[in-house]
C-alpha cells in the first residue's frame, strides 16, 4: 500500500477516529476491528472445541511465524512470549559471568525493565555499565566505545528511545561490539511496526518487541529473537514446560531444553493474546511497514513545523535518522497537559516532563492540524524554545 493512501483506506478499521484523535501508539495502537473479531474468535473457539489445545499450540507457531518474517528472521530463531520482560529475562539467565566477561553495558535511553533486568544480574556476579546521554538528546557511538571492552559480555540498547524520540545507531553500535566479541541486545518495542527492521542487515545477535504499539496488536504477547549460532550455547534457568524439547513429554525429571529459540519461552501461552496478535500483524503487514515509516515521516515534519511556530521546545533530535515515529516536546506542567489535551478529545501521554505524540498509519494531517490547534490554546503549558 502506497504512502499516500493512508490513512484513508484504513482509518475506517479503527473506531476511535470517530470520537478522538489518536496519537498514543507509542504506549499502544489503536484498537482495529481485525483484533476485536480475533478476540470473539478466540471465545468462539473455545466454546465450539472445548479445549483445542492442538490448534492453539498451532496458532502459536503462527505467530511465531508472522514475527519471524516480519524482521526478517527464521521462525527457529523466535520465542513467543508474554512480555519483553519475559523474554529478556530468559536470556539473561543463561548468561554466566565467571568467565571472563561479566560486563552488561546499558544505555541509559533503555526502558527500565531492561536496566533492572541486568542489574539484577549484580546478584550472580554481573557488573553493569551505564552509557549516559549528551545534553541534545543523543548518545553518541563515541559514548559506547569508551564502554565497551574485553570484559563486555553483551550491550543492550534500544532502537527508539520512549522517553524522548531518539534512536540510537544500532547497526555502528553492532559493529563495535562484535569488533570487540560482545553481543548485541536490541529492544525494539518503540520501532518495530512503525520503522523496517531486518535483524540480518542490523547483524544483532538478540531482538526484543512485543504487539501492543505499532504492531496494533494488545498487550501480553512478545517475541524474543535470538541468532541461531547462539541458540545452542546459551541454556536459560528461567524456563516452563513450553520451553522444553516436548512440550507434551511431561517429563518431571528432566530438563532438555528446546534445541531452538524456544527454550527461551516459559509456561502456557497467553492464547487470547496470540489471537490479537496475530490479527494486528497481519493487519500492518497488509498495510505496510515501509509505507508507513513514510506516511509518520511526513506527518511528523508538519508537526515539527507547526511546534516551531508555536514555539514549543522539541527535545527530540531533528535529524530523520536520528529519530523514530515518537516526538517528544518539552511541558511546564506535563500531567496537565495531557489532560486538557484529553478534554480536547486528542489523546496523548508523557515521559519525563515530555509530552509524547506518536503517529501512525491510520493518522492524518487533519488529526496533526487538530492537535497542534489545541497546543496553541493551551501554549502557556509548553516549555518555549531557546
Amino acid at each position: 500500500m502506497a504512502a499516500r493512501d493512508l490513512p484513508a483506506s484504513i482509518r475506517g478499521r479503527f473506531p476511535i477516529f470517530k470520537r478522538k484523535v489518536y496519537v498514543n501508539s507509542c504506549s499502544q495502537g489503536a484498537l482495529s476491528d481485525s483484533v476485536r473479531a480475533a478476540y470473539q474468535r478466540y471465545l468462539d473457539d473455545w466454546d465450539e472445541r472445548g479445549a483445542p489445545w492442538e490448534y492453539w499450540v498451532e496458532l502459536m507457531e503462527a505467530a511465531r511465524e508472522e514475527f519471524a518474517g516480519l524482521i526478517g528472521a527464521d521462525g527457529d530463531e523466535v520465542a513467543v512470549t508474554t512480555s519483553v520482560s519475559a523474554g529478556v529475562s530468559a536470556l539473561a539467565s543463561a548468561f554466566r559471568f565467571d568467565q571472563g566477561r561479566d560486563t552488561i553495558v546499558v544505555s541509559d535511553f533503555e526502558f527500565p525493565t531492561i536496566g533492572q533486568i541486568w542489574h539484577a544480574q549484580e546478584l550472580r556476579g554481573a557488573r553493569v555499565v551505564h552509557v549516559p546521554a549528551e545534553r541534545d538528546g543523543t548518545i553518541p557511538l563515541e559514548r559506547f566505545e569508551a564502554a565497551v571492552d574485553e570484559r563486555t559480555a553483551l550491550v543492550a540498547v534500544t532502537a527508539v528511545c520512549f522517553r524522548n524520540g531518539s534512536r540510537i545507531d544500532v547497526e555502528g553500535v553492532t559493529r563495535l561490539a562484535h569488533q570487540r566479541d560482545a553481543s548485541v541486545l536490541l529492544d525494539a518495542y518503540q520501532a518495530v511496526g512503525a520503522l523496517p527492521i531486518d535483524v540480518r542487515a542490523m547483524e544483532v545477535d538478540f531482538l526484543a518487541a512485543g504487539v501492543l504499539k505499532y504492531l496494533l496488536g494488545s498487550a501480553g504477547l512478545a517475541f524474543l529473537y535470538c541468532r541461531a549460532e547462539h541458540v545452542k550455547e546459551l541454556v536459560p534457568t528461567a524456563t516452563g514446560w513450553f520451553a522444553d524439547a516436548d512440550i507434551f513429554q511431561m517429563d518431571v525429571h528432566d530438563y532438555s531444553p528446546s534445541p531452538t529459540a524456544r527454550r527461551f519461552e516459559a509456561g502456557t501461552p497467553p492464547v487470547p493474546n496470540i489471537y490479537a496478535g496475530i490479527a494486528g500483524i497481519r493487519l500492518l503487514r497488509e498495510i505496510g511497514v515501509a509505507a508507513t515509516a513514510e506516511h509518520v515521516r511526513g506527518l511528523n515534519d508538519l508537526l515539527l513545523e507547526g511546534l516551531d511556530e508555536l514555539g514549543a521546545r522539541v527535545v527530540t533530535p531533528r535529524d530523520p535518522a536520528r529519530r523514530g515515529p515518537l516526538i517528544a516536546v518539552e511541558s511546564s506542567d506535563v500531567h496537565a497537559l495531557v489532560e486538557a489535551l484529553a478534554a480536547d478529545e486528542i489523546v496523548t501521554s508523557s515521559r519525563d516532563a515530555n509530552l509524547r505524540i506518536s503517529p501512525h498509519c491510520y493518522n492524518s494531517t487533519e488529526d496533526i492540524r487538530a492537535l497542534l490547534d489545541s497546543l496553541a490554546r493551551h501554549r502557556d503549558l509548553l516549555v518555549t524554545a531557546g
